[in-house]
Parts: C-alpha cells; structure tokens; sequence
C-alpha cells in the first residue's frame, strides 16, 4: 500500500449505454478522508436505470459520470485527521456523506439529510474506479471471514435493515415481501434477522424465488401462475401479513402488498415506480387502519448488517451470479440489465477478483 500509482483507471459513463474506461489521478485524501483500493462494487438497479435512461426522477446524468455505490475495499491510505483506521483495514463503504449539521443529521435521520453526497447520484462519481476517497465516518471495518463481495451486499441489506426497523418486525412476525431482485433478498434476510416466523414472497422468475427460499423464505409465489393475495390469505388462516415490504417498483405489486396485510397492518414502499401516482385502495387502507411507511435509502445500519452477515445467517455467494473486471464495465453492466431472469447480482472487481485479501 506504500508504493501508489499516481494514475488509476476508471470506467466511465460518457453517454447512456456507453461506458469507457480512462485513467484519471488517484486522489489523495484530505483531513479525516479515507483512501480505499476498491474490491469489489455491485450493480445496482439504480445504476442500471441511470446506465440506460440517464436519469432517475429529478436525478438527471448531465456529464459524464461514473457508476457504481454498492461497494468494499481495502484503506490504502489516511488523511491526517483520520483517528479510527489504519492502512490494511477492509472496509464495507456506506455510500451517502452527509453534513451531520441539519435536523435531520441531528436527529438521527441521516437518510433525509438535504446536502447527502451520495455515491453514482448526480453529480457525484461512484465506485467503479480502482481507489475511492471516502469519509473516514462512513466506513466501517469488516471481519476476515466477511467477503468483499458480501460487505458490498451491506448497501441493499441496509434498505431491508431500515425497513424492518421501521415496520416493527419482531420474532413471531409473518412478512410478506413483494419483487425478488437484490433489495427483495436482501429483504429476505434482513426479515429473517428479526425473526420473523412467517416469510412469504413473490416474483415472476423462478430462479429469484428459489434464491429467495434459499436465503430462508418459507413460502415463494410465482405471481404469473397464482394469485398472491388468494395464497397469503391461504397461509395466514385468513388474516393476512403483519407487514409487507414492496421491492419492485411495480404498481400491481404495490397494490399486492397492499391487500396482503392484515387488520392493522404495515406497508413499506421501497421501491420506485416509472410513474409519480399510484391508484391505492383507499376504503381498505382506512377500514383496516393500514400504516405506510417510505423507506429512502437508510440510516445506522451498517455496523448491524455487518454484525447480521458475519454471523453466516444466509449464504450470499448463490447470489454472485456474475463477475467481471474493471475493464469490462460494459459488459456487466449490460448483462445486468439484459439478463434479468438470469441474473441475480452482478460484480465488479476494480482491482482484480482476490479473495479475502488482507
């Protein structure tokens, strides 16, 4: 870690579906920055979506632009005000800095922090670089036996994290979770993490709802052939879930995990629909009293989720489907976003696929 490079490479979106890789200088970090030699990043939906359309929402690409947030490295080297890390450190690296200063900063509420620099949000740059300078306060050291790959998993397993804190799942609970793509399975395990009893899920490919079985759902449903509300009632004796969490961005399965929830029960929004409005059953979500919750991102979770994925509670490597260099960029990315009933995780090595390295 002594001896770096004064270049680095870095894979970078010129255009919607064009990406290039250029060296660039290696940055040198600054007060209580961090310099991380970057392991290993995921492909995320949101990088898909920027990838392909160049926006999400008011999110809008306008210059080139580097991708990439779901992310793990190894601290190469320290700013002078750095009190916590040490070069050699592995780090699982939380992707939005925040100003710390704002009421929502203070009250815990990070997430919703205004001034939020979050990685491969316009206009900031991502991960998909071979060194990244971070903030020392948003990286958190992760045990020899976690992987890269799973402490990169830490991102989306935070949403789930977030989700179940704020729908109360506790031991005893029956969660249904609606859109098996990453954040969906994440969600699965996270739903496990708190012990719920009961967790049932849905998807249109069956090879994500075997992923999700095998990272400890109970009961999977394949929305193409059965009708989920008609099952979820089925296997809750009539009552419905205590909670559900909706994934996918999809307006039918927000609807499904609307009347799959019980008298009383709780409906987290996760995911992001191409459109702004949403029909919702009203009468049922008064008669029933249903609380909604809008889950954005997370926050305090990431010293959990690593203390959750190094107890071994699911194994994640049956979702690395697919891993690339840095050099092929490109390609992952387009088979991430062609490759969808194939493909569950896509990874990127920055610095070449090393496992485990100290």
């Amino acid at each position: 870690m002594s001896m770096l490079p004064e270049k680095m490479k870095a894979a970078i979106m010129k255009e919607p579906l064009r990406i290039e890789i250029e060296e660039v200088d290696v940055p040198e970090p600054r007060g209580n920055e961090v310099l991380v030699k970057v392991m290993a990043v995921g492909v995320c939906g949101s990088d898909i979506h920027y990838y392909e359309h160049g926006r999400i929402g008011n999110y809008i690409v306008e210059k080139p632009m580097i991708l990439g947030h779901e992310c793990a490295g190894i601290v190469a080297q320290i700013g002078p005000d750095v009190r916590n890390l040490q070069v050699g450190d592995r780090v699982a690296i939380e992707p939005g800095v925040t100003c710390g200063k704002c009421e929502n900063c203070k009250a815990g509420r990070y997430n919703l922090c205004p001034d939020v620099e979050f990685l491969a949000t316009p206009p900031y740059d991502g991960a998909f670089v071979q060194y990244l300078r971070h903030r020392e306060d948003f990286l958190f050291k992760i045990p020899h036996e976690l992987s890269f790959e799973e402490a990169a998993l830490n991102e989306p397993f935070s949403v789930g994290i977030h989700a179940a804190k704020r729908l109360q799942i506790e031991p005893g609970s029956t969660v249904a979770i609606m859109g098996m793509g990453p954040v969906g399975l994440m969600a699965v395990v996270a739903a496990k993490a708190f012990g719920a009893s009961k967790i049932i899920v849905t998807d249109l490919e069956d090879n994500r709802l075997e992923a999700a079985k095998a990272l400890g759902a109970h009961h999977a449903i394949n929305v193409r052939t059965q009708d989920a509300n008609q099952v979820i009632k089925e296997l809750t004796d009539g009552k419905g879930a205590d909670a559900a969490l909706e994934t996918a961005g999809n307006p039918k399965a927000l609807q499904t995990a609307l009347g799959a929830l019980k008298r009383g029960g709780k409906l987290a929004v996760i995911g992001l629909p191409a459109q702004n409005e949403v029909g919702l059953h009203i009468p049922f979500i008064s008669e029933y009293e249903v609380e909604i919750y809008g889950i954005f991102r997370y926050a305090n979770t990431y010293p959990q989720g690593i203390q959750f994925l190094s107890s071994g509670i699911s194994d994640l490597s049956l979702l690395i489907t697919d891993r690339y260099e840095l050099d092929q960029t490109q390609e992952a990315m387009e088979r991430a976003r062609t490759n969808k009933a194939g493909s569950l995780k896509v990874v990127v090595y920055p610095n070449g696929f090393v496992e485990n390295e100290n």
